[in-house]
């Protein structure tokens, strides 16, 4: 399928590994130029180095932390006016919420809430002005099941959700649209380091831990993240006009729910 979106501008945050790469290689492919960011300078050429290969596009990459304002308004000096927004941040480390200061939630309210809504002021206007836009947020699936050791996250994801609920339906109809994606387990390094730790906690080895812990999942799998990348891609297109103000889950059938 021709998704329609060729030529157009993507900024693609946190993207010189996992879920944020995933993303920019998919839209890359569809003839979108990405301009990509990350804190660490060897992973974020890594990164450029793998899109431009797989992709006869404009790839533009730079040092910038998407949780400052700094990064944040050093990706709008380069790439002005985005046609494509993918908000996403690394989450909070896990925990005891007993445990957890007020400086640990300003953190991850910044990072994983005020970040991404920082983005969506940046941009949508433009957006509308030109009459195409699309903004996606990755979030987690904690914000429909939530994780008792990820309660920074749940937290932080939970407000993101509740404030694009909230602005997202009124731009539609300048084909602008804002929708959540949630991941469930994707093979990241992010979970490979839950699965450690949940293994130790549990005095378990880790193959043994992880066949449990992928047993409550539907598909038996962690994701690939290139399966998550095309839902993004898809939700960038141009036969995706009808589809905003929504939370659509990527995880293997692990929420059980029907909402």
């Amino acid at each position: 399928m021709d998704l329609n979106i060729n030529g157009r501008s993507a900024i693609v945050c946190a993207s010189s590994k996992g879920l944020g790469k995933a993303c920019a290689l998919a839209l890359a492919k569809e003839g979108v130029n990405v301009w990509i960011n990350g804190r660490h300078a060897d992973a974020l050429e890594q990164a450029k180095a793998e899109i431009a290969r797989a992709a006869d596009v404009q790839v533009r990459s730079l040092v910038a932390d998407v949780t400052t304002e700094d990064g944040r308004q050093a990706l709008f000096d380069a790439c002005p006016r985005p046609d494509i927004v993918v908000n996403n941040a690394g989450g909070p480390p896990p925990g005891d919420f007993r445990d957890w200061s007020q400086q640990d939630w300003f953190e991850a309210l910044n990072a994983n809430m005020y970040s991404a809504i920082d983005m969506i002021r940046r941009s949508l206007d433009g957006m509308v002005e030109r009459k195409f836009g699309r903004i996606v947020n990755i979030t987690s699936v904690a914000v429909k099941m939530p994780v008792t050791t990820l309660g920074l996250s749940n937290g932080a994801r939970s407000g993101l959700t509740g404030f694009v609920s909230g602005i997202a339906r009124e731009p539609a109809r300048h084909n602008v649209t804002i929708n959540n994606l949630l991941p469930g387990y994707i093979a990241t390094d992010r979970l490979q380091s839950l699965l450690g730790s949940g293994a130790a906690a549990a005095g378990q080895n880790p193959e043994s831990y992880s066949e449990k812990f992928f047993s409550q999942v539907g598909a038996k799998r962690p994701g690939d993240p290139d399966e998550f990348a095309a839902a993004c891609a898809f939700l960038c297109s141009q036969q995706a006009a009808y589809i905003t103000a929504q939370n659509i889950l990527v995880d293997g059938g692990l929420y059980p729910g029907t909402l």
